[in-house]
């Protein structure tokens, strides 16, 4: 597996850290049977949590490694390489780590106990995307009912629940419509609580590993003290909002960037070994070389629009407008760059890469998710056209 760049962060005392080379190697021994099995890797987030994979992001003076957002898309990228299943349900959880680091470098606080979760080594998982629901943060489907406290009481029902069953620590938002104007209220759950359902319902055709399974909330209930935030509804550029949409579209990006990036690596690796009829090796097959190049070329090309992004996030670059454009359309690309590079890597390699055994199938079966992960290819375009030519009519 390629190395990313996971060193020191610039200016933010940050130590270097990366997934150890044996652990990297144990992990992508293990992501076929977890596959195959349709089972959570619960292996992986045992070794990687003692090796300290939960706090990269937390800073330096609570325990953690301090990276910011771009050292933490060079993991991600590294940990897809080996098992993209992992990497996307344990992403999760750097994306709130990474979010609460946004928030509180642009001067907020109240993502405060995210961090401070992290730095006790608990794992936080998303409780957001609803069925039918596609203005995701900007609308809810989930009921949240004060309790006269300033707490509040979550029925609904979530899809998606990565790390459903290992969540420590799990967010929720709903929407109150007991005030003049309906608000989104966002808070966080702990396993303790009770009153959350999940179904073993994961069965799909990739990212097996991730088991994230629909969630019922059944009136759980967040005191005061851990509701975050409430927001009107509708977009919005609020701190919180910002920060898990930064966080979450170019760290899910990473994990593509990674899919595509092992999938040159074994096409490169099989068309070296293959003979032609004419007894020369695959890869001095004039086709096959402009094949493996443009690959190379526009994987990198997304590589570098995710790492510059990250960078932007990591040194408060005020970008105004063009944020939510930019990130939504870099992720949206990097899923494309990967589904396309994965279906050239399979041709190139012939048939045995149709082995259901084979990685490149597995990958082929992974890299479909892609267009799943908000924000899709449609809701993409719509923001980017909005950018450009206004809203519509």
């Amino acid at each position: 597996m390629t190395k990313a760049n996971t060193g020191a962060d610039a200016g933010t005392g940050a130590t270097a850290w990366t997934v150890p080379e044996n652990l990297l190697a144990r992990i992508a021994e293990r992501a076929p049977g977890y596959d195959a099995a349709n089972a959570f890797c619960a292996e992986d987030l045992d070794e990687l949590r003692a090796a300290g994979y939960l706090r990269i992001g937390v800073p330096v003076e609570q325990g953690g490694s301090g990276l910011g957002l771009r050292g933490t898309v060079g993991v991600q990228r590294t940990l897809a390489q080996a098992a993209p299943a992992t990497a996307l349900g344990l992403g999760m959880h750097q994306v709130w780590v990474q979010a609460a680091r946004a928030v509180t470098a642009r001067g907020e606080s109240f993502l405060q106990a995210v961090t401070d979760h992290a730095a006790d080594g608990h794992l936080l998982a998303f409780g957001v995307s609803e069925p039918g629901n596609d203005a995701v943060l900007f609308d809810s489907s989930t009921t949240a009912e004060p309790d006269g406290a300033g707490g509040y009481r979550f029925t609904g029902t979530k899809v998606f629940t990565s790390l459903a069953p290992a969540w420590d620590v799990l967010s929720v938002f709903g929407k109150d419509t007991s005030g003049a104007e309906p608000r989104l209220v966002h808070g966080f759950v702990l396993r303790s609580d009770g009153d959350v359902e999940h179904l073993d319902d994961w069965d799909t055709l990739g990212m097996r590993a991730t088991q994230s399974r629909t969630t019922r909330l059944h009136g759980v209930h967040v005191p005061a003290e851990r509701i975050v935030r409430s927001l009107p509804v509708g977009p919005n550029q609020d701190p919180l909002v910002f920060g898990v949409f930064a966080a979450f579209e170019l760290l899910i990006a990473s994990v593509y960037v990674g899919i595509a990036e092992r999938a040159i690596a074994l096409a490169t690796s099989a068309v070296g070994r293959r003979m032609s009829a004419d007894g020369s090796l695959r890869s001095q097959d004039p086709d096959v070389r402009r094949t493996i190049a443009d690959l190379r070329g526009t994987v990198d090309a997304i590589t570098l629009q995710v790492d510059a992004l990250a960078r932007s996030v990591d040194e408060l670059d005020d970008l105004g407008a063009r944020w939510f454009p930019l990130l939504v359309g870099t992720k949206a690309r990097a899923v494309d760059t990967a589904q396309h590079v994965v279906d050239e890597a399979m041709r190139v390699v012939g048939g045995s890469a149709f082995r259901s055994s084979s990685e490149l199938a597995r990958l082929a079966r992974d890299v479909r998710a892609g267009q799943y992960h908000p924000s899709s290819r449609d809701s993409a375009a719509r923001t980017l056209a909005a950018s450009v030519l206004g809203p519509p009519a």
